[in-house]
């Protein structure tokens, strides 16, 4: 099978590098420290008190698969978004440009290439999560569920980094947007939200005298499903239903006052993902457009 010409030599040129060992390195470093230390104040704690408390561990999972979740979410617009415009700046996009290969094999093959570290990386933590397995609690669905999450968020945070690259000459504005639509996904759905439902309770508050029906009937509306688009939101939730903290574990239609439950409320996580691979998909076709040195015109 015919293997895609800048996919196999980002990938050639990545496993040669001194670099992406350092990265590989320094990222399972951080995760295994992070654990070590965690249960060693774990084991700690229990020789004082003589009482194992199997909640502490569950935690350890958390800590350890948000921070990877993190890193994931930060490092793939960094390796992605100066992809193309890197080329642009070199001047050796053009000569691609000319080749047998079109926007599509170019576009696919810096992200393709990119999202292989990534999924390295991902592989690479399985013996610090493995840490939870001694203990119980985590079962093999729950790893592949966060995997998936860890894979969707890679994706996105890729296809928009990919996306900017090919829009803007400069690698750097390519980065600095890059980041600044994620914080405005993650940030800005939530912020949304959160004051639709305060101009919610305004209104209650003006037509209504009673507050505790104002604070019943109040939420923030259709704005709720914005949080879709948020792959810190989708995390959240994933990790807290597998974790079993009834405080923490809310269903997302308490997040922002009472929204009536349906299909999409109920099955969240698989909904989110779903928007955000289409989100992702959408991406790339718009980079594969953008870079298009020929567009037709009607």
């Amino acid at each position: 099978m015919k293997m895609n010409p800048v996919y196999r030599r980002e990938i050639t040129v990545s496993s040669r590098s001194f670099r992406m060992a350092m990265i590989l390195t320094i990222f399972n470093l951080i995760l295994a420290a992070v654990a070590l230390l965690n249960m060693y104040s774990v084991i700690t704690q229990v020789k004082m008190t003589a009482e194992t408390q199997y909640s502490s561990f569950l935690e350890i999972y958390i800590f350890v698969s948000s921070l990877e979740f993190i890193l994931l979410m930060f490092i793939m617009p960094a390796m992605t978004s100066g992809s193309i415009s890197g080329e642009r700046e070199r001047q050796t996009l053009d000569l691609m440009l000319i080749t047998k290969m079109t926007p599509a094999d170019i576009v696919l093959g810096k992200l393709f290439s990119s999202f292989s570290m990534m999924s390295l990386l991902v592989v690479s933590s399985f013996p610090a999560l493995a840490l939870m397995f001694v203990y119980g609690g985590i079962t093999l669905i729950d790893v592949l569920q966060l995997l998936i999450c860890c894979f969707t968020v890679a994706l996105l945070s890729g296809s928009l980094g990919i996306c900017f690259s090919s829009m803007f000459k400069k690698s750097t504005m390519a980065t600095v947007i890059s980041y600044g639509v994620i914080a405005l996904i993650v940030a800005g759905s939530y912020g949304i939200n959160a004051f639709a439902l305060a101009m919610s309770r305004m209104r209650m508050t003006a037509y209504m005298n009673n507050i505790g029906s104002m604070m019943d009937q109040a939420n923030s509306g259709p704005c709720l499903y914005l949080m879709l688009f948020n792959p810190a939101s989708t995390f959240y939730i994933m990790i807290t239903g597998q974790a079993g903290n009834l405080q923490d574990n809310k269903p997302i239609t308490q997040w922002f006052g009472n929204h009536t439950a349906n299909f999409i409320t109920d099955h969240w996580v698989a909904a989110s993902v779903t928007v955000q691979l289409a989100l992702a998909v959408l991406l790339i076709l718009l980079a594969i457009y953008t870079l298009n040195p020929v567009k037709k015109k009607k």
